[in-house]
Parts: structure tokens; C-alpha cells; sequence
């Protein structure tokens, strides 16, 4: 099997300033193994630092200790320690990520906010559309939608085109943060649909999900992080 995605003893530590400089512990020596093809989900009770995970992952937070070993081009990228432009090289080409809330420039059209992972990738404007037109209609989003911006959409559509803006590249590594905690059933089935699709094409995913049908039809495994011991 192959080998996506490996933390070795990573640790995250966060320091509240506004506490006097308080040490808040969230992450301890994690060691994840994600390979081709295979969906990963984290559980765990609320403050076991599944989020603080994924975010690590991606790069948001920096690890205080430990590695982050990516397969990136072929070769195994330390996320922990690379420097910012490969970090963003990873995510432009190799490891895409779902948060739970779209955050985009206002303004910018919702098919625009999808197509622009693939015009980073120099894809043609046209094509890169088309392309973010069918994800958009797969989801459910009707093209009388696809030129207004998405900030003023519901929560549920809003989730929908920030699913559409992360499956789009294609990614190799996929992390996911309650991709349809705000969906309905029939849009739940649709995600479902596409992560085993994703997965058939060999996309390793790493996924927070608490609805127990979700889980149950995506995930191979369960990852499990407990609260750190001795976190207030």
C-alpha cells in the first residue's frame, strides 16, 4: 500500500497570551498513517483536537514538534518544517481541504470561488468553468446560482459549493471537517457518492464526520484521539 500521508510523534501545543502565557496541550505524539485509496475518519470526544489535526495537516497551525510527511511528486514533503511556497505548492497540487465554513472574497461569483483551483493550476478559464459548472449542478446548485456570490447563500448551499471547491483539483490527499454537517439527506448522498468515487481514483482522505451514516459509508477506518491528559 501506498503511503499518502504519516505523522511521526506530532505534537501541538497552544500558548495563551492572554492568560499570562498559559500552555494549553491539545496534541500528543500523534503517529497517523493514511495511504492511496483509503479514508481515514477522526473520532473522539469534543477538545480531543480532531480539528487542531486536520488544521495541522494543512499547514494552518504550525507543529511544535513531530513530523508531517506528505507525498508530494513523488517524494515525502515535511509540512512541519517546509518552508511557506512549498507549503503552498502542496496544497496548489497535492492536498486539498473541506472546512466546515466557506470563507471567500465577496463579490466573487460561486462558479468563479470553484474554478479557482484549477486556473492556479494554469487550466483554461473555459474549461476550469465547465468544469466547476457540472460539480455545481451535481450538487445541487442551480446555474441561476452559479453567477451570484455565494456570501449570500444559506448555510447548506454555501457547504455545497465549498464541497464542489475542494473536489474539484482532484487532489491526491483530501482532508474533510464536517463536509455535510449542514447538508440534507438527499445532498448527503451526493457527498457520499463522491467521496467513493474520489477514493476509487485513489484520493487518500482524512475526514471529521459525526453523522454515523456518513461515517459509516465513507470511512475504512476510525482514527481515535483522546483529550490530552493533562489539557484544563
Amino acid at each position: 500500500m501506498i503511503v499518502m500521508l504519516r505523522t511521526q510523534s506530532l505534537m501541538k501545543t497552544f500558548t495563551l497570551h492572554l492568560r499570562g502565557g498559559l500552555r494549553l496541550p491539545v496534541l500528543s505524539r500523534i503517529d497517523l498513517e493514511v495511504h492511496k485509496g483509503e479514508c481515514v475518519v477522526l473520532s473522539g470526544p469534543s477538545g480531543a483536537g480532531k480539528t487542531t489535526l486536520l488544521r495541522s495537516l494543512y499547514g494552518n497551525y504550525r507543529a511544535e514538534s513531530g513530523t508531517i510527511l506528505v507525498r508530494h511528486k513523488g517524494q515525502m514533503i515535511d509540512i512541519a518544517s517546509a518552508d511557506p511556497r512549498m507549503v503552498l505548492a502542496v496544497r496548489r497540487e497535492t492536498m486539498g481541504y473541506v472546512s466546515q465554513f466557506l470563507r471567500v472574497v465577496p463579490r466573487v461569483s460561486a462558479l468563479d470561488v470553484v474554478a479557482e483551483a484549477l486556473l492556479a493550476r494554469d487550466v483554461t478559464q473555459d474549461a476550469a468553468q465547465d468544469e466547476a459548472r457540472r460539480l455545481l449542478v451535481q450538487l445541487n446548485i442551480p446555474p441561476r446560482l452559479h453567477a451570484i456570490p455565494p456570501t449570500t447563500f444559506s448555510g447548506g448551499e454555501q457547504q455545497r459549493v465549498n464541497l464542489a471547491r475542494g473536489f474539484i483539483a482532484h487532489h491526491p490527499i483530501l482532508l474533510l471537517d464536517e463536509p455535510t454537517a449542514s447538508l440534507d439527506p438527499e445532498s448527503c448522498a451526493i457527498v457520499i457518492r463522491m467521496v467513493r468515487d474520489a477514493k476509487a481514483q485513489g484520493t487518500a482522505i482524512v475526514a471529521i464526520c459525526h453523522e454515523p451514516d456518513f461515517r459509516k459509508a465513507v470511512a475504512d477506518r476510525l482514527f481515535t484521539l483522546a483529550p490530552y491528559q493533562d489539557a484544563e
